[in-house]
């Protein structure tokens, strides 16, 4: 496959799927809508899973494992949320396949092996989950349930793209149970922190924290916290969302508890989740036309040495003057690869490590050695310097914090260069077909102004912020008074 990747500015859309699979992340499945998640992108999911789950667990929750088939009946429960997902579910109706006796070789479904009661194969855990928890919780001494699970979930979309939207994907899905509302409301705050936390400070992409409005609300959710980021393009991207269930799953599946006197109340609820999308939110907010452009803390490799040298005699030498630096860099918890291969010369392996979005390259040859000294190239700008062999583990090291950095303050200064108040209809449009981004403006609080303004304009409300200010002013379309603006934006 050519490596060439057509130019963001040309065509962002290709751009980012060119980027996909060239750089080794993931490649299209014989089944529609899926996706092959390869090596290099599972390694990512893989850093990234490990980070959420440890901060999950220093919260006090634990992971647990729920079966990917639903019931029926089950998801029927809750009305708004079987409501909200029916047309993504696959159902399973039939158990086997037997002989087509009409077509010899092929296989058929066996009519007479149908399913007495329907299956949905999980778009969200929910039902099943509560129906679970409703065997657990007696008593007030059973609370709180802080469960989460990773899992894949199946979502039967009609127009896909490679990791924003697939038929299947992977998440983690936490479900908590809870005495009271504050408890819960505490929750659902408290994991919104957490996934800001994670997207900004490992991600190193910058977040609007804030409240769905009714009608983007999570399916049977009572409110849904997010975070919103940006991407170059201008569009943004939901990169997490905590919900708070308020008593309608407990309702739906009669879960209740002996409060601390002796009297029954329905349980309080959250869950709360993100996906394999924040991959696609990785790739589009910081790389270029080159490859990949990493965040060193979640990056699956963070360092690449590679020699430069004519013979074995060169290479030996080059390799024991390396061996005790790689050694050092892997005892500061840096991962690192040595790679001495001769299937390709250094410049292939340059532009290779590029397009992979590896932080930090090493080059070294002989010159270099008798000079006791290195060339270190970062990706994220392209740099190159000459740096001494003595010290140059910690040199890596403090270089991969400021590539971390510069990172994240290159999203957010972008995220602040297309973030635009707009106080009129004409100036709204204006900004979303020019430069794009987030247009903070004023709305009535309608769902009939939301749905009119989304299309007419393709732009939804992306969230109304928490720390959005109380200020008189008057909806974009209709005139009427608002005393708040909320974020609009073209969204993935």
């Amino acid at each position: 496959m050519s490596k060439v990747i057509t130019p963001m500015e040309q065509d962002y859309s290709q751009w980012y799927n060119d980027l996909v699979l060239r750089s080794g992340l993931a490649d299209y499945s014989a089944v529609r809508g899926c996706m092959v998640i390869k090596p290099y992108g599972y390694r990512l999911w893989e850093n990234m899973r490990d980070v959420l789950d440890k901060m999950f667990k220093d919260t006090g929750h634990v992971n647990a494992y729920f079966p990917l088939f639903v019931p029926k009946s089950l998801f029927e429960a809750e009305e708004k949320n079987a409501e909200g997902f029916a047309k993504e579910c696959a159902v399973v109706t039939h158990y086997r396949l037997k002989n087509d006796p009409a077509n010899p070789g092929k296989l058929m479904v066996d009519p007479e092996a149908r399913l007495e009661e329907e299956l949905v194969v999980r778009p969200t855990s929910e039902a099943i989950i509560w129906n679970t928890y409703k065997g657990w919780i007696q008593s007030y001494r059973d609370l709180p349930i802080l469960v989460n699970q990773w899992a894949n979930v199946v979502r039967w979309e009609m127009r896909t793209r490679l990791f924003l939207r697939t038929a299947e994907f992977l998440w983690q899905e936490g479900h908590t149970a809870h005495a009271t509302e504050q408890e819960a409301r505490e929750e659902a705050a408290k994991m919104l922190e957490v996934y800001a936390d994670f997207v900004e400070n490992y991600m190193a992409l910058p977040v609007v924290k804030g409240v769905k409005s009714e009608s983007e609300r999570f399916a049977g959710a009572v409110d849904t916290l997010c975070i919103e980021a940006l991407m170059q393009d201008g569009k943004a991207l939901q990169a997490g969302t905590s919900h708070f269930l308020g008593q309608n799953f407990a309702k739906a599946f009669d879960v209740k508890f002996s409060d601390s006197n002796n009297k029954l109340e329905y349980v309080w609820a959250t869950s709360w989740g993100v996906s394999t999308r924040l991959i696609g939110a990785l790739v589009m907010a910081h790389s270029d036309n080159q490859g990949l452009v990493l965040p060193p803390k979640i990056a699956p490799l963070q360092v690449v040495i590679v020699p430069i040298y004519k013979g074995d005699e060169q290479l030996a030498a080059i390799t024991d003057t390396l061996k005790p630096i790689i050694s050092q860099l892997k005892d500061l918890g840096i991962s690192v690869k040595y790679d001495d291969s001769e299937h390709a010369r250094p410049g292939w392996k340059f532009a290779e490590y590029e397009l992979q979005g590896v932080p930090v390259r090493m080059a070294i040859g002989a010159r270099d050695l008798a000079n006791g000294v290195a060339e270190i190239a970062r990706r994220d700008t392209k740099e190159k310097m000459t740096v001494n062999l003595d010290g140059i583990a910690f040199y890596i090291k403090t270089l991969l914090d400021e590539i971390q950095l510069h990172l994240f303050e290159k999203a957010k200064n972008f995220r602040a260069e297309h973030t635009t108040e707009a106080n009129s209809w004409d100036e709204f449009v204006s900004i979303l077909d020019g430069k794009g981004g987030f247009v903070s403006a004023h709305w009535d609080g309608t769902a009939e102004t939301e749905e009119k303004i989304k299309d007419l304009a393709k732009a939804t409300i992306r969230c109304i912020p928490l720390d959005a200010k109380e200020e008189a002013g008057t909806c974009i379309l209709t005139g009427k008074p608002s005393n708040k603006r909320v974020l609009f934006a073209r969204a993935y």
